[in-house]
């Protein structure tokens, strides 16, 4: 079996819910975004882990992922948050699936399913207040939730927007102007007798910093598997990383000073250097931009990466480390010992966000899942 693993502590996802409980009140929905792959964590089992732990919907990012869902037998509510093509409609209805709402033709599409399915419709709103992605104008909202409100079968369950600078990636002004605009908008069309049951806006970021855009349910990604929404997240609460990032020493020699390490001679030793060479690389979806620049811990202490990343392979600098062997553990992203390396520090090295570090690691890797509860 091949000695490259990632290690999924579901304790700590059930850990970052009640850590969202905590900051949202016991009144609200948390809805538990699991998409692409759980942000790499596993969807399916962070999926049951999030339910168990009181989240009450999940969240993906298109039909396929809640289709998955489904014949997994996980009966839960499921929103999809991407945009579907009018021709999916039929296959949301009969899958019991949430739908964002965002066009006239993909409302008719799904109306014109439920009918035929005998069936309701579930939709959510988007509305855009400054993302620039998907959702309806503000100045649209009332007349196309006049229009949908005609056709049979269609129920509108929920409104929504979404942050563009939440994270202190940009103006936090911005994302108060958004929410603020959110929801005088929420609020006119309730006064007018629409009904809306749930209004939600905030991500992990939004969780944290702005307790206005809690509403009626959450949306925590990124806390939700433990990383940082934004730089020192982890002083406001209590969020632990889930999943670390393994492998083992398969390959040790010894180079002379001038003898090069891998593609392009990168890496040129300056003295006597041992190498030690990981079975991992880009074609797992490990960064080639922390070639000569990443670190990988090895026992307990930190070992930079030499030469560029291949494929299926790393090399590491362990001529400071003592009594290293083939065999012994590389940590990648965890702790080892007293030390830790965190996505967030490989997303900076990198020149990338934590989100990407995480979700770019791919099927080749297997998952190892701990903690988790009689079922999984």
């Amino acid at each position: 079996m091949r000695p490259t693993y990632i290690e999924i502590d579901l304790s700590a996802i059930r850990r970052n819910l009640e850590e969202v409980r905590q900051a949202v009140g016991p009144e609200r929905r948390i809805l538990a975004p699991v998409k692409a792959n759980a942000y790499g964590h596993g969807m399916l089992q962070v999926a049951r882990t999030a339910l168990e732990a009181g989240a009450s919907m999940l969240g993906v990012a298109y039909l396929d992922e809640a289709v998955a869902l489904r014949q997994a037998g996980i009966g839960a509510p499921i929103l999809i948050f991407g945009s579907e093509l009018p021709e999916n409609a039929p296959e949301i209805v009969h899958w019991g699936l949430r739908a964002t709402l965002c066009t006239y033709e993909l409302a008719k599409a799904l109306s014109q399913a439920a009918v035929r399915l005998r069936r309701n419709a579930v939709v959510h709103v988007k509305v855009d207040t400054g993302m620039g992605r998907i959702g309806l104008k503000v100045e649209e909202i009332r007349e196309f939730l006049s229009k949908v409100s005609e056709l049979p079968g269609i129920v509108v369950e929920g409104i929504y927007t979404h942050f563009a600078t939440a994270d202190g990636s940009g103006d936090g002004e911005f994302a108060l102007a958004q929410m603020e605009h959110f929801r005088r908008v929420v609020g006119q069309l309730r006064k007018e007798g629409m009904e809306l049951p749930i209004a939600h806006a905030a991500n992990s970021a939004a969780v944290l910093r702005f307790p206005s855009a809690h509403l009626d349910m959450v949306r925590p990604g990124i806390m939700l598997y433990g990383l940082e929404p934004f730089p020192g997240a982890s002083y406001l609460a209590d969020i632990r990383p889930a999943m670390s990032l393994k492998s083992r020493i398969v390959f040790l020699k010894e180079i002379p000073p001038g003898a090069s390490v891998s593609y392009g001679r990168t890496f040129v030793a300056g003295k006597r250097t041992r190498i030690a060479t990981v079975p991992i690389g880009y074609g797992d979806g490990y960064p080639r931009a922390l070639s000569n620049r990443g670190k990988a811990l090895v026992r307990g202490k930190r070992a930079r990466i030499v030469g560029n990343i291949c494929m299926d392979q790393l090399m590491l600098d362990v001529t400071h480390i003592e009594g290293v062997r083939v065999g012994d553990e590389v940590v990648l992203i965890g702790g080892q010992g007293d030390e830790r390396i965190t996505a967030e520090e490989l997303a900076s090295l990198a020149g990338t966000i934590n989100y990407e570090i995480v979700t770019s690691l791919n099927g080749r890797i297997p998952r190892i899942y701990k903690n988790g509860s009689a079922g999984l």
